[in-house]
């Protein structure tokens, strides 16, 4: 279980995060959508101190932190709960694909370089890349690279996964495959947070949308009846810009 109590972020004067509250099940597909400044991104950053809160609390799993008190241990074992898939890829440009995915498991976990280096080929099988071990990333494309960053936050085995609108640096004809990976993903029941301007894959994955504006949760619901029948009137401006 993922709870979020009273979640804040401000940069300046400005509040992005206002106390947001959220609790996520064992096994749900959350996707958070609104419009492009309201604080979507900085949650999902937030939640493993990428962006450090200002007040607030995280659970994860067994992992309890107290934004106002947390320690470096405490934002070891958030980040060790979750795993992260970012917009711009983020691999290590000097390690192969391969490489890129084995890091995690034998620095953070502290796996033996064997035992990483087998889990890393399978995920790479996995994500339909096993040909593409020993490839860096300026040999992939950006659909290829950012299956190996999700390949990435798969092998680490995380409570929680989180997706920072993961197709919206690619081209259009690499979308396709790194939503059929995330489908599969999905489908084993893995915990996901997911921010997405797709409003298609929202309807199909999510067991629940989250609509975000100012900072603040304004509806939240079934992906039927947040999309086709929203109460809130800025949920309904900000559908009927985007559908």
């Amino acid at each position: 279980m993922i709870t979020l109590r009273g979640l804040t972020k401000r940069f300046g004067d400005t509040t992005v995060l206002d106390g947001i509250d959220l609790d996520i099940a064992d096994g749900e597909r959350v996707v958070v959508i609104g419009p492009s400044g309201t604080g979507k991104s900085t949650l999902l950053r937030c939640l493993n101190f990428l962006d450090r809160p200002d007040a607030g609390t995280i659970t994860v799993g067994d992992v309890h932190v107290d934004a106002g008190h947390a320690t470096r241990g405490d934002i070891l074992s958030l980040r060790r709960a979750t795993s992260f898939v970012f917009q711009n890829y983020a691999l290590f440009a000097n390690k192969t694909a391969l490489e890129n995915i084995m890091e995690a498991l034998v620095t953070v976990q502290g796996r033996p370089r064997a035992e990483a280096e087998q889990r890393a080929r399978a995920i790479l099988a996995e994500t339909g890349l096993t040909e593409k071990a020993g490839s860096y990333p300026a040999a992939l494309s950006g659909g290829q690279q950012q299956r190996v960053g999700i390949g990435r936050a798969m092998a680490i085995g995380a409570d929680l996964m989180l997706f920072d609108e993961p197709t919206s640096a690619l081209d259009p004809e690499w979308i396709g495959e790194v939503l059929d990976l995330m489908r599969r993903v999905a489908e084993q029941r893995q915990t996901m947070l997911i921010v997405t301007h797709e409003m298609q894959f929202a309807r199909e994955i999510a067991d629940r949308i989250v609509f975000i504006d100012g900072g603040r949760i304004v509806e939240a619901g079934r992906p039927e009846d947040v999309l086709d029948t929203p109460r809130d009137e800025r949920l309904k401006r900000f559908l009927k810009r985007v559908l």
